[in-house]
């Protein structure tokens, strides 16, 4: 039953559907769920840090404005991955926007920091963007509005979940998430 329940999260159906379609419990669907987000959190974990051309940009979700900024700045490395900040080498090149929470990165020790200023509309400057973290904006906001009244609780598990799937989105990820679980098993209740 747990690989149906797998399956159908694969294919990014909401909790509700989910249970109606394996004819468990929402309770049941949405600790499984959990489960499999935290095994995605950790594997994701596992990815950094990252190093090379780096790209943050900050986002708000909800009517809600996080506390602490930092939790929510993904960043993309060029290569389509997505970092959560503090997951970075020091030798990284970072693209950002104009926001000055981003003054410091320099003196924290990142080699270069490139900005800019949309403000001015300058999007694109000598090599410098930031398009690639505000496509997988883009995509985690789509992709959670699907997430009616998301626990705050959960956030961080769901953008972990968005994160993977970004990276992953031209492939099944059924198979990845398998093989995840194989080599370290859910505790299932």
């Amino acid at each position: 039953m747990f690989r149906r329940v797998l399956k159908l999260s694969c294919l990014d159906l909401c909790a509700k559907k989910i249970a109606e379609l394996s004819c468990l419990s929402r309770n049941t669907i949405n600790s499984h769920l959990v489960l499999i987000r935290t095994r995605i959190a950790e594997y994701c974990q596992d990815q950094s840090p990252f190093s090379g051309h780096l790209e943050v940009d900050e986002s708000y979700f909800g009517a809600w404005r996080p506390k602490e900024f930092a939790d929510v700045v993904p960043g993309a490395k060029r290569s389509g991955k997505v970092f959560i900040s503090g997951k970075n080498c020091l030798d990284s090149v970072i693209h950002s926007d104009g926001c000055r929470s981003y003054n410091g990165l320099v003196d924290l020790g990142c080699a270069k920091h490139l900005r800019v200023d949309h403000g001015v509309g300058d999007f694109v400057r000598a090599g410098s963007h930031i398009n690639g973290i505000e496509g997988f904006w883009g995509y985690a906001k789509t992709r959670l509005t699907k997430c009616r009244a998301m626990h705050i609780n959960t956030f961080n598990l769901q953008l972990k979940e968005c994160k993977f799937r970004f990276k992953y989105r031209m492939v099944d990820i059924y198979h990845i998430l398998l093989k995840l679980i194989r080599s370290k098993p859910l505790k299932l209740s």
